[in-house]
């Protein structure tokens, strides 16, 4: 009887953050890989927020609430959309480094 690892197959993505470290379900790789891309998209969520504060302000734009909670959507789901699909690289940097410490520090059974 074959039975695959239920672990490989289980989409780390929609695990959220405050979550990530206590489920079972993860491997820590998985969980590894999963908050380095979170942090990359905390910090291309900054990176939006603040390209965007350089936006000429004219007559023809909103500056309502409405428009600033719908900005700060579109922005948060492009900064997910863009580390989901490889990101800037920062994601994968910081996985190699904590993934080297994790294999370091752990004592092989």
């Amino acid at each position: 009887m074959n039975i695959t690892n239920i672990q490989s197959k289980f989409d780390a993505s929609n695990v959220p953050v405050e979550s990530l470290a206590g489920n079972k379900n993860l491997s820590e790789d998985q969980k590894i890989a999963e908050a380095s891309r979170q942090f990359e998209a905390i910090l291309v969520r900054q990176f939006l927020n603040e390209s965007q504060k350089t936006v000429i302000q004219s007559s023809f734009s909103d500056n309502s609430a409405s428009a600033g909670i719908y900005q700060d959507m579109v922005t948060n789901q492009l900064a997910d959309s863009l580390t989901r699909h490889g990101g800037i690289g920062l994601a994968k940097t910081f996985e190699q480094q904590l993934t080297h410490h994790h294999t370091v520090t752990t004592p092989k059974t």
